[in-house]
């Protein structure tokens, strides 16, 4: 795998390229933050002119998928709207849910404030459902896996924070915005409190997996992610103390 600071090269062929991208990275153009970094402005140096045919959050980490060309656009975009594109996110969320797994199916839409959030309504919300998967408490966190099955913007925020579960360090729905510290966890911390680096201090939702037809092939193609380092620290830490990994197996109870 070819890699930069920016992003990390998944796949590529001549109709398809997957990004593994870094936190803080738009994907495409955004009217509330024209001046933020873009993957395709950056990636188009390498790969040429790149066709959007999904959006994630500039603060989320994780997989991103661009055609190369008109006739991949448009097989790939309509995979997505008719929803055959399989998406599983990993994220930290503070607090300790009670249940195992859950599915949120409540409507979301712009709230229309000037922080661009999305906000249930019954009402007036688009259709919006996310199957949750707990895997269990560690220390004050939980790992929650989450496959979303509509695509609305900051769907997995939205519903997260509904069930009183925020992702941890998420400026816009948690009002807890302190980054994860090994001595928030670790009971026996020897370290400087006040010299301690955070392990991870933005979002903790990174796209981990997505699965589609190939766009010329037909062939079903599953790519991963690797964690970013700021998140790897965080899961060897916590797997080590509380015996949970997103990436392997629960093999003990917190």
């Amino acid at each position: 795998m070819k890699q930069n600071n920016d992003y990390t090269v998944i796949y590529s062929d001549d109709d398809v390229v997957v990004f593994n991208k870094r936190s803080g990275l738009l994907i495409a153009a955004d009217r509330y933050d024209a001046e933020a970094p873009r993957l395709d402005v950056v990636a188009e140096k390498e790969f040429g002119r790149l066709f959007a045919v999904h959006r994630i959050d500039k603060d989320t980490s994780g997989l991103v998928i661009y055609a190369r060309n008109p006739e991949a656009h448009k097989a790939l975009s309509k995979q997505f709207e008719e929803r055959t594109v399989a998406k599983t996110y990993h994220c930290l969320v503070n607090g300790h849910p009670t249940w195992d797994n859950l599915t949120i199916d409540l409507p979301l839409q712009p709230d229309g404030d000037d922080r661009h959030r999305t906000v249930v309504n019954k009402r007036f919300g688009k259709p919006s459902k996310t199957y949750f998967e707990n895997l269990g408490n560690c220390g004050p966190f939980s790992w929650i896996i989450a496959k979303p099955h509509t695509g609305r913007t900051h769907q997995i925020r939205a519903h997260l924070q509904s069930t009183g579960f925020p992702i941890v360090c998420d400026p816009l729905y948690s009002g807890n915005q302190h980054p994860v510290l090994l001595s928030d966890f670790k009971r026996k911390y020897n370290g400087d409190l006040l010299d301690e680096r955070p392990l991870l201090n933005r979002l903790a939702l990174h796209a981990y997996s997505l699965e589609i037809n190939h766009p010329k092939t037909n062939e079903r193609l599953l790519f991963k992610a690797p964690y970013p380092r700021d998140l790897e620290a965080v899961r060897k830490q916590l797997s080590k103390l509380f015996k949970i990994d997103p990436l392997g197996q629960k093999t003990d109870e917190c």
